[in-house]
């Protein structure tokens, strides 16, 4: 299939450029705007608790004012508030309001804390229905440069903080965030490939074609998201530019390294391509299926932006391997020799290199290098211990010094911690008889008994006085551990067991919202994790045919998801300032260890399977393996982990978390569980890591005089890693563009293994060729290089 898929490439490039180019014009100017949330009410399934409150203050209490905005006042000198400073944020809030700025229903002063240091103005706007609409971040935006000159001529400073100015914010931080990303990205992918391949057309690959695909990836996830009604997370898009561009390097990496062998060994170069495809597609292909399976398996979590997150990545990635089977190989195809401008060394093979001395120490002491790898990430998973979920998405994801952080940082100065964000509790009667005012008093009442409460004010009924609205004050921040803690264990509780017979209690409001993201990131841990887990599994079942090397391969996985959880803890709960982890991060950082590591095992793996049926004894073959697959597996490695910790440039901790532990987890991936830990495990268990499928066995083929070519040259039979032949045909190569024609092969070129080997012609050399998807997998990644 993939011959035939190189064949129609290489034959008719222009079509292929054309129809990419034509099909990412119409999927961008037909496809919705991508959009995206940092409300995690949004994310949550209508059974949860928080979300039916949510429900009965739209249901019963329509015309509540939303509080969109809070400012800030205090004293530029810091000091107490006098009476003429109250009386100027009582002028300051008129004026504002008076300007009638859209979407601004009031702005109404509050009363001054009781340490006096801070007064704040409630700005009242309406509920946000369509995540579209950005008017209320536009209203900030107005008041906010409104309020500086009416400040002129006073004592006092003031800051807007609340949800409207945080996404604001967020906006603001997402849009310098994605450009910093995308340029990083770029730049890391420029310099990394130029030292690989030393050619600026090379290097320039990539962001050249991947850059045609990002945008189609986003027109589709935003069709595909408003066709199912699914929310996007506010991360994805800088996501989804460092999967677009790492991932798809990776790919146009198998490629050229597989294009570049199969030049040395003396093919004109659109034969080249043609073999580069075939041996590189099954390579790609099942990379790209690995990880498209684990991203799949986010749609079975129960928060909605991991459901939409799944899909969305999933989408990215199969738009890259098309681009990988198709795009790529087309524009290789015009430009042939020249891609590797001004650089020579695709002409030769090269020598000796540090993988290659580690793949001689691994075969001679794979049991002291697999405990060594195995101590190194066990003891980085144990800093995994000390892990903490933070659910503060608007929070975390801002850098300090925007100003609703500085603002909810003045705020918390005189107010307790929850004022920025109070939890509301509604009590509803279930019989539709009136709440009396007796029962309403000791809901009240017993609210405010909650260690923890640290204000409820008066209720407020509906018009049938069937539900009363109670607005309840933590006494700690609202994304904190101890509110989540008080509204779980006590709050929540308490309210339920409070509500009078014939009446139901309902607790809502941003805390209690992280307290059920909670409950749900839990549940998903326990569906996610294992359903990748096996679909993964059965991959690797199928590809290896084997029952025993999956379970020690997915152990390795196990172990680098845990040093990577680790380390990053270690890094930004213990080492630096943060609260916790986004919540969120260990379910990604599992799919991607899980998934890009497996591809790397199957590289390392199938490559060392291949090695064992040419009669290598299990040492030797991980050692061979290691110093063929292992500049391949660590080049690819090096750009994918480079373009994830480009995410650490956009400024906030969420990005940052998430950029460090993905790059760290795909170089653990890359250089000690796939270069070192599996390898060396293989090499221990021997025989046994193939059953039942014994694919590791040396088969006998028949050979003969190899067929003859098209020019009635002997065609030497080519390795199962694509390396150079040793044969007559390889060692006395016609030139290049005579070396290989396009037609489909009408006689084999390679021995069959489960032929009966013959006494060979002399001018052919006894091979092996890869007998399996699997192994021709890794066919796609290794280096050339001439054998040991």
């Amino acid at each position: 299939m993939f011959s035939g898929l190189g064949r129609f490439v290489v034959r008719r490039p222009w079509w292929i450029i054309l129809a990419w180019v034509v099909a990412a014009g119409a999927v961008i100017s037909l496809a919705p705007k991508l959009t995206s949330s940092s409300d995690e009410a949004s994310f949550l399934p209508g059974h949860y608790e928080s979300i039916r409150a949510a429900d009965v203050q739209e249901k019963e209490f329509p015309k509540q004012r939303n509080v969109g905005a809070i400012i800030v006042f205090e004293r530029s000198d810091g000091g107490k508030l006098t009476a003429a400073d109250s009386a100027d944020v009582v002028r300051v809030s008129k004026d504002l309001q008076a300007k009638k700025i859209e979407d601004v229903q009031g702005v109404v002063p509050g009363e001054v804390s009781p340490n006096k240091l801070v007064q704040t103005s409630v700005v009242a706007m309406p509920k946000i229905t369509d995540p579209e609409d950005t008017s209320q971040q536009d209203a900030v935006e107005r008041l906010r440069k409104d309020l500086k000159p009416e400040l002129d001529g006073t004592d006092l400073s003031a800051g807007i903080t609340g949800s409207a100015a945080q996404a604001l914010d967020e906006r603001d931080a997402s849009e310098r965030a994605g450009m910093l990303v995308g340029v990083g990205t770029i730049a890391i992918i420029i310099v990394l490939l130029l030292v690989i391949f030393r050619s600026p057309i090379i290097a320039l690959l990539p962001v050249v074609l991947i850059g045609l695909v990002s945008p189609m990836a986003t027109g589709l996830i935003a069709a595909a998201n408003k066709a199912f009604d699914m929310k996007a997370d506010s991360s994805i898009q800088e996501l989804l530019t460092v999967v677009l561009f790492g991932v798809g390097t990776d790919y146009i990496l198998f490629l050229l390294f597989r294009y570049r062998e199969a030049l040395r060994a003396g093919e004109e170069p659109k034969g080249a391509m043609v073999h580069a495809v075939e041996r590189v597609g099954e390579a790609i292909t099942s990379a790209a299926g690995a990880v498209i399976v684990a991203f799949a398996a986010l749609t079975l979590s129960s928060l909605g932006m991991l459901r939409s997150m799944g899909p969305a990545l999933a989408i990215a990635v199969f738009l890259t391997l098309l681009a990988g089977l198709t795009l790529v190989p087309a524009v290789v195809s015009l430009l042939g020799t020249k891609v590797f401008w001004p650089s020579k060394s695709w002409q030769r093979e090269p020598h000796g290199s540090g993988f290659a001395r580690l793949g001689t120490s691994i075969a001679r002491k794979p049991a002291v290098w697999a405990v060594v790898s195995a101590l190194l990430m066990g003891a980085l998973a144990l800093g995994a211990l000390g892990y903490k979920a933070n659910f503060d998405l608007a929070g975390s994801s801002l850098p300090k010094d925007k100003e609703s952080m500085v603002a909810m940082r003045d705020l918390e100065k005189g107010f307790p911690a929850g004022s920025t964000d109070p939890t509301s509790v509604y009590l509803s009667s279930t019989n539709d008889e009136p709440l009396t005012q007796a029962e309403s008093a000791a809901f009240r009442e017993r609210l405010g008994d909650v260690r923890g409460v640290g204000e409820v004010a008066a209720p407020r009924l509906n018009p049938d006085r069937t539900t009363a609205s109670y607005s309840v004050i933590l006494s700690d921040p609202p994304a904190s551990d101890k509110a989540l803690s008080t509204l779980k264990d006590r709050l929540r509780p308490a309210a339920h067991d409070a509500a009078p017979d014939g009446s139901q209690a309902l607790v809502g409001g941003t805390t209690a919202v992280y307290v059920d993201i909670n409950k749900a990131v839990g549940r998903d841990y326990s569906v996610v994790f294992p359903v990748a887990a096996l679909a993964i599994m059965v991959i690797l079942g199928l590809l290896l045919r084997s029952l025993v090397a999956p379970w020690y391969l997915m152990l390795s996985v196990a172990l680098g998801f845990g040093a990577t959880l680790g380390a990053t803890s270690l890094i930004f709960q213990q080492l630096g300032d943060q609260p916790g982890l986004m919540f969120m991060l260990p379910v990604i950082m599992y799919l991607f260890v899980v998934a890009l590591g497996t591809d790397y095992n199957i590289l390392m793996v199938s490559r060392l399977r291949e090695e064992a049926r040419e009669g290598r004894d299990p040492h030797d073959a991980a050692g061979t393996a290691v110093r063929h697959s292992g500049p391949t597996i660590g080049s690819a490695g090096v750009i994918l982990a480079g373009t994830f910790a480009t995410l650490m440039l956009a400024g906030n901790s969420t990005l940052s978390q998430m950029g460090f532990s993905l790059s760290f987890g795909i170089v653990i991936a890359a250089f000690v569980m796939a270069a070192v830990f599996t390898p060396a495990l293989t090499a221990l268990i021997g025989h046994a890591a193939w059953w039942p499928g014994h694919g590791d066995q040396k088969r006998n083929g028949s050979s003969g005089a190899a067929p003859p070519g098209p020019e009635g040259e002997r065609v030497g039979v080519r390795r199962g890693r694509g390396e150079r032949a040793e044969s007559g045909a390889a060692l006395h190569a016609p030139p290049p563009h005579r070396s290989r024609s396009l037609q489909p092969r009408t006689t084999p070129v390679s021995v069959p293994l489960s032929a009966t080997h013959t006494t060979p012609a002399p001018t052919t050399t006894q091979t092996s060729a890869t007998p399996n998807p699997a192994a021709a997998a890794v066919t796609a990644a290794a280096p050339s290089g001439p054998r040991e």
